[in-house]
């Protein structure tokens, strides 16, 4: 039985930290009115503001900054303020004890991907992949007022036209995992590698090149985490680049090819990731998706 983390409530504290690049205060300052006006009360980690190469902070000072907030019982949520590339590199040396045994939300994106695949598999603990401060003025209001349902326990449902040629029709419900999909290539075969046999899995992805999409899709499918899983979402595939010689299929094309012998609904174009319109998901939680010339989505 998933572990749920309590739900956030007026005068909570919020802990914004660096578990990547870096970010300067200047840059949070959205962000910390926002989340005040939601009545919460904003704590900075001791990553923000510190520069080391692009990251925010060395990854000991990262790792020590995440292990904090996790033991600090005033901080009841934890967001990201960016994502970049990092994480990856200090995971090893946080300790999660303190997380387990008094679980809270732990919210981004793309680069996040590696602690929500991480602390769903290993903990059985549900993450929020939602907006992230850097970006939080830059977001459409349906994403903004997402993210706060989702921090506040109020009902998450999306509903949208949707009339990709390469959907798969059906209403599913069960577990949703994923994230950034070159992480989750990344982290294939360690400890932190995402769990995805039996669940609904999503997937975004930014300024990828198509032939390197389709080289990790196929790693999924040869290792056959595709033919175990209950749904695929499709998310943003955003900035992406191709060679002088183009590669030949769209990215609908390259993820279509890969699940088309499946029977399993797929959804493309739903409306998360690297996009001003990031609804709020709860990965590692229980979801709702149905799948028609209207998509429906929903999570308690």
């Amino acid at each position: 039985m998933n572990k749920i983390p309590p739900y956030l409530q007026a005068g909570d504290t919020i802990g914004i930290l660096c578990t990547a690049r870096y970010v300067d205060i200047e840059q949070l300052q959205p962000a910390i009115k926002l989340f005040e006006s939601w009545g919460l009360k904003v704590k900075l980690g001791s990553t923000i503001g510190v520069e080391w190469n692009i990251f925010g902070g060395d990854d000991t000072l990262r790792a020590q900054n995440l292990t904090d907030f996790f033991n600090d019982p005033d901080v009841k949520a934890i967001v990201c303020a960016r994502g970049g590339y990092g994480t990856v590199r200090m995971i090893d040396s946080v300790d999660f004890s303190g997380l387990l045994a008094n679980p809270k939300w732990l919210v981004g994106f793309s680069d996040v991907t590696i602690l929500h695949s991480h602390i769903n598999s290993m903990y059985e603990i549900p993450t929020l992949h939602a907006s992230m401060p850097v970006i939080i003025d830059n977001k459409t209001p349906e994403a903004i007022d997402s993210l706060k349902k989702a921090l506040f326990g109020d009902e998450l449902a999306y509903t949208f036209n949707n009339s990709s040629p390469y959907n798969r029709y059906g209403e599913i419900e069960g577990e949703i995992v994923g994230g950034n999909l070159s992480l989750i290539h990344t982290i294939q075969n360690t400890v932190s590698e995402l769990y995805m046999y039996d669940k609904i899995l999503f997937i975004e992805e930014v300024g990828e090149w198509m032939y390197n999409l389709d080289r990790m899709m196929w790693n999924l499918k040869r290792s056959g985490k595709l033919q175990n899983i209950r749904g695929l979402i499709v998310g943003s595939f955003t900035e992406l680049q191709d060679n002088e010689i183009p590669f030949g299929l769209s990215y609908e094309e390259i993820i279509w090819e890969k699940v088309k012998d499946y029977d399993f609904p797929v959804c493309f174009n739903f409306p998360a990731g690297h996009i001003a319109d990031n609804r709020a998901i709860k990965l590692g939680h229980k979801a709702t998706l149905r799948i028609g010339d209207t998509i429906s989505f929903w999570q308690e």
